[in-house]
């Protein structure tokens, strides 16, 4: 399976349909033209320096600011925005000091570290230069993660959510929606305006300006070393403002295309990091995406019901008997004569999708196999607990111990770095 712009995954759900109807419902017909326009209006934010306020930081400026660029822990040992006390979004010098880079990778790292979990210990062990750009992208999906799933509010000066071009994106993306949210409007109109300003942010790396949030400018550095295509980033965003829209998946399909934006597109920025000679990683690497989240939804199918979301195709329950209420109401779900047999076929599907994974590694240089080869492994070992389990993810959460991810981690390393696959 080639990989999938937004645009394109709009077109494999119509050739999936195609596939069962000798002719496209008007309908759907509808649907895909609303996913091409919400797309036009997502691909048209930008950020430009003749339309919003730039700061200038000579050099003289920075060594008197020094105490202000240089940390990113605070007295108390709180994360701390370096750049925090500027009151501009963007810088008016085409280069920035390195130094300010620097800092702002620091700052990447150092959310990585104390958020990343697993993911961050795959990381840490990348050539230097791999570990900080993936670093940075990592804080770039932290970050839009928080905001669309959590309660951080991300500053963008001069920015609001009754800005009247904050509301026009808004306004725009519902109407393309048929006016659906699932969220209760004044957190739709904050986090969707948030969201809008972090996708002017992204602009800013592939233009003549800066952003002065270090997250956007080691993002830019990352994008002008690795080249890094926009469409990505733009996608993973998108997945979260789809978010906001659908708390149901009717297909399977439905939700390939959810996985796709906020899990492939994951791994296909990370084999740009990592490096790739054969076109087939791409194929590879959007498997090990939508195997990652496939195991996060199946791990987390009680949490996401507590806030009223079902991920789990309800096409594939329905075939087992399972209903909405029965997932919603989750107490008496391991009873249920058909929970066993669906998730067993679903362990299965993720497994096909494991199997494409583990193919992308013989592709990747061996100083950067352990990375994806650990997160992998880690997601694995998750399904196989789910599975000896016989399903049961409401009883407690699914992880792995810290001595079984020292042993597995270990394994791996050696295993990837040092030793043929």
């Amino acid at each position: 399976m080639k990989t999938m712009s937004e645009e394109q995954i709009s077109d494999f759900i119509f050739e999936q349909n195609f596939q069962s109807n000798d002719s496209i419902s008007l309908v759907d017909s509808e649907k895909e033209n609303a996913v091409k326009r919400i797309q036009l209006v997502r691909s048209a934010v930008k950020m430009t320096k003749e339309a919003t306020r730039a700061i200038s930081i000579t050099a003289l400026e920075t060594l008197r600011e020094g105490a202000i660029f240089m940390g990113v822990i605070g007295s108390r040992g709180e994360l701390t925005n370096p750049f925090r006390y500027i009151d501009a979004p963007i810088w008016e010098e085409t280069q920035v000091p390195p130094h300010m880079i620097s800092t702002a990778y620091d700052y990447c790292e150092e959310l990585t570290r104390r958020e990343a979990g697993n993911f961050y210990h795959s990381f840490k062990y990348l050539p230097d230069y791999e570990r900080k750009a993936i670093c940075a992208y990592y804080a770039f999906c932290r970050r839009a993660d928080d905001i669309a799933d959590g309660d951080f509010v991300d500053i963008f000066p001069g920015g609001s959510s009754d800005d009247p071009e904050s509301i026009e994106y808004r306004d725009n993306i519902l109407n393309l929606s048929n006016g659906n949210t699932v969220l209760d409007r004044v957190s739709y109109n904050e986090k969707m305006s948030q969201l809008f300003y972090y996708r002017k942010k992204l602009s800013t790396a592939y233009e003549d300006v800066t952003s002065t949030d270090p997250i956007f400018m080691a993002i830019k550095d990352t994008v002008n070393n690795f080249g890094i295509p926009k469409q990505l980033l733009d996608d993973m965003v998108s997945g979260m403002e789809d978010d906001f829209h659908s708390n149901r998946y009717d297909t399977f399909e439905d939700l390939y295309a959810y996985c796709y934006r906020v899990a492939s597109t994951v791994g296909l920025v990370c084999i740009e990091i990592y490096g790739y000679d054969n076109i087939k990683a791409k194929e590879y690497a959007e498997s090990w995406g939508i195997f990652m989240q496939l195991v996060n939804i199946l791990r987390d199918v009680k949490e996401d019901a507590e806030r009223n979301r079902i991920y789990l195709p309800l096409e594939d329950l329905k075939r087992y008997g399972i209903t909405e209420e029965d997932i919603l109401n989750n107490n008496e779900i391991n009873k249920h004569p058909g929970w066993k047999p669906f998730v067993e076929s679903y362990i299965q599907r993720a497994n096909e999708y494991r199997d494409k994974a583990f193919k992308l590694l013989p592709l990747l240089d061996k100083s950067s196999r352990y990375s994806p080869a650990a997160m992998a492994a880690f997601y694995s070992s998750i399904l196989k607990k789910i599975k000896k389990n016989d399903g049961d993810v409401f009883s407690e959460r699914i992880q792995l111990s810290k001595t079984e991810k020292i042993l597995l981690a270990g394994y791996v390393y050696i295993r990837y770095r040092f030793l043929a696959v």
